[in-house]
């Protein structure tokens, strides 16, 4: 799950709802730091409410991926898309397209949830304003495994740049995974992805009740 299907269902709590993205947030901003779901365990009921709420986000997040990631749909698309994809990546040895495959279906969840709940993402980044990006911080410094000083920038670009509202688009998606790619210091994929996207994308709209079937939200 992206960040996004994280915090859906917690947006009228916008600490917790934080919370729920700041594993993924730490790995896109500071890879060494990482919050697990034991450590931020031990500070879900602290008599701090904003360090309880975020702790129990994290928690929530761990939880979330957990049956996510066991999902029958998730995990026979993974196998589909691995296949596909080394057709289009000429590439029958590295781990590319499993790991394309994985994060697409995440984005394009993502991207569906955006259109069955419209408003959502936007309200989803205005809860996101009205946290204490250094108090959030933080919290996190209380559980992670090593002390960061880079979520603070890392909360700051992601409400500013809004990259969520890219997903909505083939070409949008396929820059946002190039740029995970150029991170992970990765080869690139070239403009033949955007041929395959289309089939993949409603695909994954197809099989979104199976694969977010534990989220608590109605579909």
């Amino acid at each position: 799950m992206n960040s996004f299907a994280h915090a859906l269902p917690f947006l009228d709590d916008p600490y917790f709802a934080v919370g729920c993205c700041i594993p993924d947030w730490l790995s896109a901003c500071d890879r060494k730091c990482r919050a697990r779901e034991r450590r931020a365990s031990a500070f879900a009921e602290s008599d701090d409410p904003l360090i309880a709420k975020v702790a129990r986000g994290v928690v929530q997040h761990h939880q979330d991926d957990s049956w996510f990631h066991q999902t029958a749909a998730f995990n026979q698309m993974v196998v589909e898309f691995s296949v596909s994809l080394r057709d289009v990546f000429d590439d029958n040895h590295s781990l590319r397209p499993r790991f394309f495959g994985h994060v697409v279906i995440e984005l394009f969840l993502d991207a569906f949830l955006d259109q069955k709940f419209p408003g959502e993402l936007e309200r989803f980044y205005d809860q996101i304003e009205l946290v204490d990006v250094a108090c959030v911080e933080n919290a996190v410094n209380l559980f992670a495994n090593r002390p960061t000083n880079k979520l603070v920038a890392g909360i700051e670009r992601f409400r500013q740049d809004r990259y969520l509202f890219d997903y909505r688009t083939d070409p949008g998606v396929a820059f946002r995974i190039g740029g995970v790619f150029k991170r992970l210091k990765l080869e690139p994929f070239d403009e033949r992805i955007l041929d395959w996207m289309p089939t993949a994308r409603q695909q994954v709209i197809e099989n979104a009740p199976a694969l977010l079937v534990a989220l608590k939200r109605p579909f």
